[in-house]
């Protein structure tokens, strides 16, 4: 039998069953379109964290304290609860003289409640030193940051962010100039964080608040050491260069001969984008892992319906055999009409995933102020062609060689 004599049958028996065909066809349908939904999601979610991490700064190091983990951003030390002090002042004097450092700022973090009249909300807070905004490029408007003087004098002053800011005095009222409390403490707030910025390590910059760094470490925190160091790198120098400089710096700063005994790690922009990379992509094969499940047991439905198939056109069988039909053309049809439910069934599921995509993407855009990255990965489709493709052909061989194998005399009697 020729091969478009093959396809033609298949058709012609898939059509005369169209409500049967479909739903054969939906395990895989669904299945299809799972797949390029949540790998589109790990892509979008891959790229509006490397977009975030990227507008921090391609020229900043970052300095965490605790020894290098080998790859993540915390020491093991840290990730088992133990403070680590070894990043201080002293550390910020020594690094602003090297040569191929712009600047450097050294933050403490913590978490409290904002008050404003009635209003009050937990927040993220900031303590930074009197260059953080020069370092980290941030943009005050409307309002000012605070200066170098107002810190190391302990002034109570505060820049929030704008999303903050509307919460705590809503949109028609200025913040400026206005007292709020954070942890018992009165701040007055003298600028407003420019909309659409990410804080370090992917801080929601929309609710933050920064303060000095005197006030936070002698009155909240009750501390002398930094959480982290930030440090703007000369344009004239290599990140590599840099970063050996800190290196140097530091160890010579805390009395360290070997680098066994280092206990800070320094991360650049690349450094943390591979770290973030991996997990991002590690996620999104999880994703899809899960997902393909559905593909699995649509690929089982459509053995048992070509089984069930096989069964009821047995008498066909005979008659296609007693009239000179071979093994091999029984087999080649019943594998066609398995390839075609699952080829026009990833098709299906493709056209419907890519609306998925379309309608998550257009809900997170619009209700949402995330800043969603739309992304449609062709790997998607070709993973999904393929998988369906070889559904069909996995799944039909048992069915197409069960047929292809029925004696003809024996099907002639069946009933």
């Amino acid at each position: 039998m020729l091969l478009t004599d093959a396809f033609k049958t298949s058709t012609r028996s898939l059509t005369q069953g169209k409500l049967r065909s479909f739903l054969t066809m939906l395990g895989i349908v669904i299945g299809i379109a799972s797949v390029i939904l949540l790998m589109s999601i790990g892509q979008s979610a891959q790229d509006l964290i490397f977009n975030q991490v990227q507008s921090v700064g391609s020229d900043l190091v970052f300095v965490v304290p605790g020894a290098p983990s080998g790859g993540g951003f915390s020491s093991p030390a840290a990730s088992q609860g133990i403070i680590i002090t070894s990043l201080v002042d002293r550390d910020i004097s020594s690094l602003e003289r090297e040569p191929s450092i712009l600047g450097a700022t050294g933050e403490v973090r913590g978490q409290a409640e904002i008050v404003y009249g009635n209003n009050n909300k937990t927040v993220s807070y900031q303590g930074v030193t009197g260059n953080f905004f020069d370092v980290r490029n941030m943009d005050v408007a409307p309002g000012r940051p605070f200066s170098k003087g107002e810190v190391d004098s302990g002034s109570r002053v505060a820049v929030i962010g704008p999303t903050l800011a509307e919460s705590l005095f809503g949109t028609n009222v200025s913040p400026l100039n206005k007292t709020v409390r954070l942890k018992n403490i009165s701040f007055r707030v003298i600028g407003v964080l420019e909309k659409g910025g990410t804080g370090a390590f992917g801080i929601d910059q929309g609710n933050l608040v920064i303060i000095p760094v005197t006030i936070a470490q002698q009155q909240m925190l009750g501390t002398s050491y930094f959480n982290d160091v930030i440090i703007k790198a000369s344009p004239d120098y290599e990140l590599a260069f840099v970063k050996s400089r800190i290196t140097s710096v530091l160890r010579q700063n805390h009395g360290i001969a070997s680098e066994k005994k280092d206990d800070f790690e320094i991360n650049t922009q690349e450094d943390i984008l591979s770290i973030l990379g991996n997990i991002t992509s590690i996620m999104t094969i999880f994703l899809a892992a899960i997902a393909s499940i559905s593909l699995v047991v649509g690929g089982i439905g459509i053995m048992n319906i070509m089984l069930v198939a096989v069964t009821e056109r047995t008498r066909e069988i005979g008659l296609r055999k007693a009239v000179g039909a071979t093994n091999n053309d029984i087999l080649q049809q019943f594998l066609i009409e398995s390839v075609l439910l699952t080829l026009v069934g990833g098709l299906i599921g493709i056209a419907f995933g890519a609306a998925l995509v379309g309608i998550v993407y257009f809900a997170l855009s619009t209700f949402t102020t995330i800043g969603w990255v739309f992304a449609f990965p062709i790997k998607a489709v070709l993973l999904a062609l393929s998988v369906s493709t070889f559904s069909g052909l996995v799944f039909g061989i048992y069915p197409a060689r069960k047929a292809g194998k029925k004696n003809p005399i024996d099907a002639l009697r069946y009933e």
